[in-house]
């Protein structure tokens, strides 16, 4: 069986909204899929994809082959990635050191 990473097509008319599936690529677009990997919104401007990205490296490292779209959208995602952990991190330190310092005050 050939498997895909394809989208699925969802929302109303002139309101795209897609899902990032894992699906056999004989199937229809908006047909029986496998596994839900994400969504995507073209409509809203910045971040507008969501992808698990450890189940598509799985799914690619099974032989899976992405679509060009979701393909750039693996791309985006893995770039935004690192960047998120390092900005969650930042306001964590000096929430920690706030109870360090008020204990030493009293």
């Amino acid at each position: 069986m050939a498997v895909s990473i394809r989208l699925r097509r969802e929302g109303a008319k002139n309101r795209p909204y897609y899902k990032v599936v894992v699906a056999d690529s004989r199937s229809p677009r908006d047909g029986k899929f496998i596994e839900i990997l994400g969504t995507y919104d073209p409509k809203k401007p910045d971040h507008n994809s969501t992808l698990k990205l450890d189940r598509i490296d799985h799914w690619i490292s099974q032989g899976a082959q992405p679509s060009d779209t979701v393909r750039s959208l693996i791309k985006k995602n893995k770039k935004q990635a690192p960047a998120a952990p390092a900005e969650e991190s930042a306001p964590a330190t000096p929430v920690a050191e706030e109870p360090a310092a008020s204990p030493a005050a009293e």
